[in-house]
């Protein structure tokens, strides 16, 4: 009889290490697949549920076995757990290792820059291309202006004046309103109580502030040159002539094109007219960045009140305190024109 229980014993032993070699592969074998174009990730849109995962993995080629996947995600129960979001899928992650991760929701930010933008739908395109953001409701919220007022004190025309370019880190999820919170915490970082000391010296608004800065960044990408046009623009300001800031015509004639402002075009009836309207315009021709509004916030102090491209295509300005000075700078840059055959 004690012959007879090896056997058995033996049996019994290889049928336990077949089965735990079973669970094992099904388990904890690495099923996510390498790519070789970078990080490879799962994005599961609001609303949608178990099949469109499993949909996603097939059609994507994510996994080596989609079907032992499907045994510990029932068995996890995870079809009833789906969470929407952008996975991160590494290399070598097991079946419970990724069912895990799913189920609790930890998905991967997206890191983005947002580039300067002039109009609202703009914006809603970019941040569409990067998150799940429905543009549609973004751009709807952007025009309503009894929301932009009680959320964030700002209206349809101000509201461009709430976003920074440049980096930005959330999650793919994030929604319309969230993406206007989260841009509004930006702002409020930025606009510390430095920055809102030397606005006040300045007489200006911090919305005031991103509507020039909006102009100086039209106006050159040089930064040593845009001290000097902060400057100029607030001299005249403080003098109380017309900014005659071409960028704000030619966002009123909706052309940033042009090389050439002509005379009709100082005739558009619009308040971004600044050849007609005194101050500055309603709103901000641009998104302004950080460089931008900290040359109006750190302008150069000197006694210039024009000033013109300089011939040549160097991107920099020539500055005058009289017009006289200015006239002659403004021929030789419209000589130069001429000599290309530039006529608009």
């Amino acid at each position: 009889m004690q012959r007879l229980r090896w056997p058995a014993l033996l049996a019994a032993l290889l049928l336990l290490l077949g089965a735990l070699g079973a669970a094992w592969y099904v388990l904890w074998k690495p099923n996510v697949r390498y790519s070789a174009f970078g990080p490879a990730y799962l994005y599961i849109r609001t609303g949608t549920g178990y099949g469109a995962v499993l949909d996603s993995l097939r059609k994507y080629d994510l996994l080596h076995d989609v079907s032992t996947f499907e045994r510990v995600a029932r068995w996890r129960d995870y079809p009833q757990q789906v969470k929407p979001g952008r996975y991160l899928l590494r290399p070598g992650l097991s079946n419970a290792a990724l069912v895990e991760l799913l189920a609790r929701g930890e998905q991967d930010t997206v890191a983005f820059t947002l580039d300067a933008f002039k109009y609202k739908p703009q914006l809603a395109r970019q941040v569409a291309r990067q998150l799940e953001t429905d543009s549609l409701r973004l751009r709807r919220l952007l025009q309503d202006n009894a929301y932009l007022q009680r959320r964030y004190q700002l209206d349809t025309t101000t509201i461009l004046t709430l976003f920074l370019p440049g980096p930005y880190r959330l999650l793919w999820t994030t929604s319309a309103p969230q993406f206007l919170d989260s841009a509004a915490a930006t702002h409020r970082r930025f606009w510390t109580a430095e920055r809102r000391r030397r606005a006040d010296s300045l007489g200006l608004t911090p919305a005031q502030v991103h509507v020039l800065a909006s102009i100086v960044q039209r106006e050159t990408a040089k930064k040593e040159d845009k001290p000097l046009i902060a400057g100029t623009y607030l001299n005249r300001l403080r003098r109380g002539m017309r900014l005659q800031a071409d960028p704000t015509l030619l966002w009123a004639i909706g052309n940033f094109g042009v090389k050439r402002v002509l005379n009709r075009d100082k005739l558009v009836d619009s308040p971004y007219n600044t050849y007609k309207h005194k101050g500055l315009p309603p709103g901000p021709i641009t998104s302004a960045n950080r460089q931008s509004l900290d040359a109006v916030l750190k302008p150069a102090r000197h006694d210039y009140f024009f000033f013109c491209a300089r011939p040549g295509g160097s991107g920099y300005s020539d500055f005058a305190a009289t017009f006289a000075e200015h006239k002659r700078n403004a021929r030789r840059y419209q000589h130069w024109l001429d000599s290309l055959g530039v006529k608009r």
